[in-house]
């Protein structure tokens, strides 16, 4: 009985977790492929940080701090671009500093931009969707970021609601992120994202985070205390064969909080601004977060590289635990 139980849990771990694929279209480093090939612990990285998330080149800094943060922990780095119309998981050093000095110049790829960035032969900064759905065809599990998109404020009226929230439901890849950025709806996110049948964990707390600080006034709707903790449960949802994301939340480190209050009255300045010179769409998160981090005098982009640093080290941790619990 045990070994027909085992037969069946091997079947269904082969059937939702299957092994490398080969495409002609995808470029996987060395590095990346012979750590997927041995069943070791890898973590992907989005590059719209790179571009679109601060400045050259503390951007440039912060992406290689953020690798080797990663590798610090037992784990290997893959950060996904599109490069001259070729997705790349993981990138050289080389690739990186020519990503960090294009900076916006790079299109801004959501999942739907995939295939005209792809076709067009252009280079592409992928955000959380489009990062989840290469990890998710190499067979990367793991994948740590800042904040993941959400529902915008007055999303009701105007249905402005990310694809990364579409993503986390249809696309079986753990993010590790510092919650919702605190410019979007927090509540409704999380209504949305248990619509999407997205298992929403927080990390040794009972309160959802809100990317620049560690409380947003909602409760998570479950918690985990450590990285076993989450393989775990990774492990369990892939022998469940269920095909949603999980979002793991974890609070930025209290020592570089921002103030909430400080930070909630120029989120609500940077909304304002927005709506007066008409900034709407892909451009509307880069500009609020840009404005916010002017408002705050750089309070706001101190917490941002942190709490990336902080998840980068977290998620590390947790693909190291889910590959020992696999092997």
């Amino acid at each position: 009985m045990a070994s027909s139980a085992l037969s069946r849990v091997t079947k269904l771990r082969d059937h939702v977790d299957p092994p490398l694929k080969s495409c002609s279209l995808i470029k996987v480093s060395p590095e990346v492929t012979e750590a997927l090939s041995l069943g070791n612990a890898v973590v992907a990285l989005e590059s719209t940080i790179i571009t679109h998330g601060m400045p050259y080149p503390q951007n440039l800094e912060t992406a290689k701090q953020v690798e080797e943060i990663v590798r610090q922990n037992g784990a290997v780095p893959a950060t996904i671009a599109i490069l001259d119309g070729v997705p790349c998981v993981g990138l050289s050093n080389k690739e990186l500093q020519s990503l960090a000095i294009m900076g916006m110049k790079a299109l801004k790829t959501a999942h739907r931009d995939i295939a005209h960035v792809v076709a067009s032969k252009k280079t592409g900064a992928t955000t959380v969707s489009a990062t989840m759905f290469f990890a998710a065809m190499v067979g990367i599990r793991i994948f740590s970021t800042g904040g993941i998109g959400g529902v915008h404020r007055h999303g009701e009226s105007t249905m402005d609601i990310s694809s990364d929230l579409t993503e986390l439901g249809r696309t079986p890849v753990t993010v590790v992120s510092a919650g919702v950025k605190s410019i979007l709806d927090i509540p409704r996110t999380l209504e949305y994202l248990e619509t999407q049948g997205v298992c929403v964990a927080a990390y040794r707390t009972n309160e959802f985070p809100a990317f620049f600080t560690e409380k947003s006034g909602c409760k998570a709707p479950t918690r985990v205390d450590s990285p076993e903790e989450c393989a775990r449960l990774i492990d369990t949802s892939i022998n469940l064969g269920l095909r949603a994301g999980i979002l793991i939340a974890v609070p930025v480190p209290s020592e570089h909080a921002a103030s909430g209050n400080n930070v909630e009255a120029a989120i609500r300045e940077a909304l304002k601004d927005a709506r007066e010179q008409n900034v709407v769409g892909s451009e509307e998160t880069p500009f609020l977060l840009a404005r916010v981090n002017e408002l705050t005098r750089g309070t706001s982009l101190g917490a941002n590289i942190a709490l990336i640093k902080n998840n980068a080290r977290f998620g590390a941790q947790i693909a190291v635990a889910l590959s020992q619990l696999q092997k």
